[in-house]
Parts: C-alpha cells; sequence; structure tokens
C-alpha cells in the first residue's frame, strides 16, 4: 500500500468536549469529566491538561492538582448520543469505516477520491462538517497504513491535520520514543530499555531475531515489522457492538459477599436492560473484580445458547463470583460485561429448555420502566427501605 487513503479520526478531549458544547459557559476552563472521592478521572479538557490531570488518575488527586477545576459526572448515554452522529457523518463519506471507540476511527477513503477528492479534501470536510454539526473538534491522521495514521492523529492535537505520505514514514517514525509504538506497555518498555533501546529508529536497527529472543515471536516480529512503518491490515468495518458492561466504583471498600452480589445484581440489570433495548443476545458473561490494592481479576463464561435475560445472566455472574472463593476481601470495583453479541437467540427444543417466563417478565419491566421511568420497577433485592420504615 503506498498512497495515504487511510484517515484516523479522533475527537478532542471528547467527554468534555461534549460537556463543554452542552454547556458553553465551561469554554476556557477546566473540566474534568469523573466524580466521588474514590472515583478516577474519565477525561480532561486541554485546560484541565495544563495542570497535569489525565484520564485514570484519581479524582482526589486531580483536585489536588487543580483545585479550581469543574469536576462532571460520566454521562455516558449522552457520549453515545454524539458518537453515533460523528460516525454516521463518517459513514457517509465512505463505507469503509472502523470504530475503535467511541470517539476514534479508521477511514479507508481510496475508493471514493475520484468522487470527493483527494484523502487530505476528505478529511478536511469531515472535520468542518463534524464541528458545524456537532460543536465539537477532532483531529485527522492521514497515512497509507493504520499505525501511522494513528501516530498522525496523535502528532496535530488539538484540532488539527496531518498527512504522513510513503516517502515520509521513516522521518517521522524513528525519531519517537519506543513507547508510541502499538504493543509497547510499561513491561514491554522495561525490557527494550534493558537492550538500550530509547526510539523506534533503535528497535529497528536491532537484529529481528534478537528482538525475537528478548520478547517472543509474536510480539518481536510484530514491533520489527511497525519499526519499519510496515502495516499491512485493512480497516475493517464493524457490524453492531462488540460488548455491552456497567461497572460500579464503591465510596467505599465493600467485603461482605451478600452486598456485592446486590451490586452485580445492579450492574446486570443495567447492562441486560441495554442488551434488551438493543435488541440483541450475549454468548459470554464476564465479571471484574478490582481489590482496594488495584489488583483486578477477570472471569468470563461462554454458554451454549445466547442469552438476554436479567435472571439467567445474573446467575452466571453470581456463580463466576462465588467460584473465585474470596472471603472478606476488600473490594473497590466490580464490573459486568455481556460479550459475543448476536442479534437473534436459536430456540432450544429440547427438554430442559428455558422457560419463557423470565423473557415475559424482562419484556414487561422494560416496558413499565420506557413508560414511567428508569426506577419505576426493581428487583425486591435493589429496593432500599424508608429511613421511616426502619424505625
Amino acid at each position: 500500500m503506498t498512497s495515504a487513503s487511510i484517515l484516523h479520526v479522533d475527537m478532542d478531549a471528547f467527554f468534555a468536549s461534549v460537556a463543554e458544547r452542552d454547556n458553553p459557559e465551561l469554554k476556557g476552563k477546566a473540566v474534568v469529566i469523573g466524580m466521588g472521592v474514590r472515583g478516577v478521572v474519565s477525561a480532561a479538557n486541554y485546560e484541565a491538561r495544563k495542570f497535569g490531570i489525565h484520564a485514570a488518575m484519581p479524582v482526589g488527586r486531580a483536585r489536588r492538582l487543580a483545585p479550581h477545576a469543574i469536576f462532571l459526572p460520566v454521562d455516558m448515554a449522552r457520549y453515545q448520543e454524539v458518537s453515533s452522529h460523528v460516525m454516521e457523518i463518517f459513514d457517509s463519506y465512505t463505507p469503509w469505516v472502523e470504530p475503535i471507540s467511541l470517539d476514534e476511527a479508521f477511514l479507508d477513503v481510496s475508493g471514493v477520491e475520484r468522487l470527493l477528492g483527494t484523502p487530505r479534501e476528505i478529511a478536511t470536510a469531515i472535520r468542518a462538517e463534524i464541528e458545524t454539526k456537532e460543536g465539537i473538534t477532532c483531529s485527522v491522521g492521514i497515512a497509507p497504513s493504520k499505525f501511522i495514521a494513528k501516530l498522525a492523529s496523535q502528532h496535530c492535537k488539538p484540532n488539527g491535520m496531518l498527512e504522513i505520505t510513503e516517502d515520509r514514514i521513516l522521518t517521522f517514525l524513528h525519531p519517537l520514543p519506543i513507547t508510541a509504538m502499538w504493543g509497547v506497555g510499561p513491561k514491554t518498555a522495561e525490557v527494550l530499555e534493558r537492550l538500550g533501546l530509547r526510539t523506534i529508529e533503535d528497535i529497528a536497527n536491532l537484529p529481528r531475531a534478537t528482538l525475537i529472543r528478548a520478547l517472543g515471536q509474536a510480539s518481536g516480529a510484530s514491533l520489527y515489522e511497525l519499526a519499519w512503518g510496515r502495516d499491512y491490515r485493512d480497516v475493517s468495518p464493524q457490524d453492531g457492538e462488540k460488548s455491552i458492561s456497567a461497572a460500579e466504583t464503591f465510596a467505599q471498600d465493600l467485603d461482605d459477599p451478600t452486598e456485592i452480589l446486590t451490586e452485580f445484581l445492579r450492574l446486570t440489570e443495567r447492562a441486560s436492560a441495554r442488551l434488551r433495548d438493543k435488541e440483541l443476545f450475549a454468548k459470554t458473561v464476564s465479571i471484574k473484580v478490582r481489590f482496594a490494592d488495584f489488583s483486578t481479576i477477570n472471569r468470563s463464561k461462554t454458554l451454549g445458547l445466547p442469552i438476554e435475560g436479567t435472571h439467567e445472566i445474573y446467575e452466571v455472574v453470581k456463580g463466576l463470583y462465588k467460584a473465585l472463593n474470596i472471603e472478606r476481601a476488600r473490594i473497590r470495583l466490580v464490573g459486568v460485561s455481556l460479550e459475543s453479541l448476536s442479534s437473534s437467540a436459536p430456540e432450544q427444543m429440547v427438554l430442559g429448555a428455558r422457560e419463557s417466563g423470565w423473557r415475559q417478565a424482562d419484556g414487561a419491566i422494560d416496558r413499565a420502566r420506557a413508560r414511567f421511568g428508569a426506577g419505576s420497577v426493581r428487583p425486591a433485592r435493589l429496593i432500599k427501605p424508608e429511613k421511616d420504615e426502619q424505625k
């Protein structure tokens, strides 16, 4: 691939930008998405980043760095709404769109250049349309490959555009630090630094066999190819969502299994309602447990048939949690994820088939919530008694 026809479009400080768009009084102020004594920062605008605030930082530390900053709660439904509008704009330019997350995607425009102009002209039009229609900005990297396009978008933020043609790839790539490489996290970086490697050029000049011995066949071979700018992956349009998840960080660590299972039920209810709202079924159910020391474990189970019901999903979640055999461990966060999604579920026409009662009940509950509000119908276990009733 020689023509620079792949775009990586990345929204600028997406969550915070949406908040600023909805409330113009926030413009020019340090805005942080994330609240709670024990919460973590989901996003920070560029004003907040000047104070050293970044995603995944504890909110408490962010408040110490910038006490004057405005801290807002996460509004995932709103971000998803704006994201869907942005993806529709991408789809109007090319059918070859590969979403990476809510706020970024790869686009292959090689097939529409005769109709819409050069990749640079297309990128300019996309940026202008997003800003006009959605009131937010984005940065676009243009290159012959996904790897270089993503690096280019990172180097022109915010609200910029950078094109790296074939003849400029190594000049652009080789001076960058090793941590700019895909697949180089803290542990891999430590191994590379022990070998005296600091830049991507250092990796490129290391014998391929040496890199493979240090990192293993798959990682070593991949990094060597990327270090020379060789990335032959196509833009792959993805139909539908990969997963639906819900997680909760507790205000205080929990160690009571009954309370923890109640939280798992709450999250299961939330995730399964979204699953049914999108008319999807899940074949894999996963849980996440993060302990007080921030260590995290994940467990999953793939089922014979995809499911959608809160009761069925919770039974799997409960089984996964109980199989951990943890007694009175202090837990900071739990999460539920529904994966291997499909738009239909096969009927199990055998002895012992699942009863339809739970599906009908979930459908009735969903309809009641749609009419009377999200909290109008809930499992009894999730209903907290009023204080005067407790006396």
